[in-house]
């Protein structure tokens, strides 16, 4: 296993909740852009978020899907080779597998057309009220 992901749970809306995907094997994860997606009920993977590696003195970018822009956070600590999700107010809809990935070709690696190299197991997140 090269990414875990953990932090999933049944949640009532508006509630806020974290994931953790933590990356093994060596490898310096640190050089990787680290995101999420998600597959919810009736949908294909739909992408969630990705964080950028951080390059000399420069921050990582972050990139939301339209869907979680505002309420979701994704932050990295490289120390620990661990990227969080913070979700908040979470809704319904939100209901879904979530899924860490990695690349190491950075934030297009995560768009539609392509497909990142390393990938989590899900972890599952569901907003019932």
């Amino acid at each position: 296993v090269q990414l875990q992901a953990s932090g999933g749970g049944l949640m009532k809306p508006g509630d806020s909740l974290t994931l953790s995907c933590a990356g093994f094997g060596g490898r310096y994860w640190s050089n990787y852009a680290m995101g999420w997606f998600r597959r919810t009920p009736g949908k294909e993977r739909e992408f969630v978020g990705v964080i950028s590696a951080v390059i000399g003195v420069r921050d990582s970018d972050t990139f939301y899907a339209d869907s979680v822009k505002g309420r979701f956070r994704i932050s990295r600590d490289d120390a620990k080779d661990t990227v969080y999700l913070q979700m908040n107010s979470l809704k319904p809809e939100d209901t879904g597998l979530y899924y860490c990935a990695a690349d190491i070709r950075g934030p297009p690696a995560f768009e539609s057309d392509s497909n990142p190299d390393y990938w989590g197991q899900g972890t599952q997140v569901t907003v019932s009220s």
